[in-house]
């Protein structure tokens, strides 16, 4: 934080002042003191609803008893790193690294939601297969991103049943897993599909959107009566080349398997819950929208740059300045539910939310 920080508005989401408005008024309360730097850190009380907080409730750190970590850990986990071994590297405990990850998570799904552009060019539309877990309990992810700009617009999630050669004794265990926990649904893509392009703003008017030949997208446009979607199917099966017209997901898909260690076809990295991934993809968005260069030769902006959403590339230390309210965003049911961390693996008997009464 600045040496003479000014807070812009009261923390409590149930303040009046919560939101940054003219009239708010609070005064300094004294300091504490902690580990590390900056070890004094500045108090304050709100003189609407006397809550008391400090220069550190606005900072991404928040209640972190290792913040140094953070700008680190955002690109640890781009770089194939598995959280053991990121844990070794900065000698932490790997729930250290877990937490503060989903901290990232959180804070990027904010940021992206905040910029939030509805696309004003064509759109390619794919999805990626990985598995949480155990290769048991498979899923889909689905992502939409620009033809043009390449900017990574949104995903949602589907878990899907195991299909594929199977041993008998798979096929058993399958059927074992499933009559216990539950056969996962089987319109989920064609439902996620479709709520990706609600979050994405694609629900109404017209959109140019390409994809591959995959039965269930038809029928999730069918589900939103408000669109006119000029749909161009390209085969699956056409040779991944600049000239391919779902290039732009493609060097997504790639990028997402290259960068993360989780979505490797063969690894024992892999994602125990499918909430992870989703954090960890939500900071690989980021990452690609408003970090990477479209180009890493030619350079040619960030995506973000290429649809005028911003003026240059960010830094890391930028995306990560501040911290970002929930409460002052206002997230469609979908990434809310994300933000919370409801997203559930079945195979887990405990599947933590994430309820703060004050932090948020």
């Amino acid at each position: 934080m600045e040496r003479y920080f000014v807070p812009p508005h009261c923390p409590n989401p149930s303040c009046p002042q919560h939101l940054p408005r003219p009239g708010w008024h609070y005064k300094r309360i004294g300091f504490f003191t902690r580990h590390c730097a900056p070890q004094r850190i500045q108090r304050y009380l709100c003189l609407h609803c006397r809550r008391s907080f400090s220069t550190q409730t606005f900072s991404v750190s928040y209640w972190l008893k290792k913040p140094q970590f953070l700008s680190s850990l955002f690109y640890r986990v781009l770089a194939c790193s598995g959280y053991r071994q990121i844990a070794r590297e900065l000698a932490v405990s790997p729930s250290t690294v877990e937490g503060q990850v989903a901290r990232l998570g959180r804070h990027c799904l904010l940021f992206q939601h905040r910029m939030r552009p509805v696309p004003q060019e064509p759109v390619v539309l794919d999805g990626f297969e990985s598995f949480e877990y155990s290769q048991y309990f498979p899923c889909h992810f689905h992502v939409l991103v620009g033809a043009e700009s390449h900017f990574f617009y949104g995903f949602t999630d589907s878990p899907l049943r195991r299909k594929g050669s199977m041993t008998g004794f798979q096929r058993r265990r399958r059927t074992e897993l499933e009559e216990q926990l539950g056969r996962p649904d089987p319109g989920s893509i064609r439902h996620e599909v479709a709520e990706l392009l609600r979050l994405c703003g694609l629900d109404r008017g017209s959109i140019t959107l390409h994809s591959d030949d995959h039965p269930a997208y038809p029928r999730a446009f069918r589900a939103l009566p408000d669109v006119t979607i000029l749909h161009h199917v390209t085969s699956s099966l056409e040779r991944r080349t600049t000239s391919n017209p779902l290039f732009p997901v493609n060097l997504l898909d790639l990028l997402i398997r290259h960068g993360s260690a989780n979505h490797k076809r063969e690894t024992i990295a892999f994602s125990k819950r499918r909430q992870s991934a989703v954090e960890r993809l939500f900071i690989l968005q980021v990452w690609r929208n408003f970090v990477k260069q479209f180009s890493e030769r030619r350079g040619g902006g960030t995506p973000a740059q290429r649809i005028g959403l911003c003026e240059r590339a960010l830094r890391v230390k930028e995306i990560l300045r501040s911290r970002l309210f929930p409460s002052q965003i206002q997230l469609p049911a979908r990434l809310a539910t994300y933000y919370r961390r409801e997203t559930k693996t079945p195979a887990l008997g405990v599947n933590r939310v994430h309820r703060l009464s004050y932090a948020h």
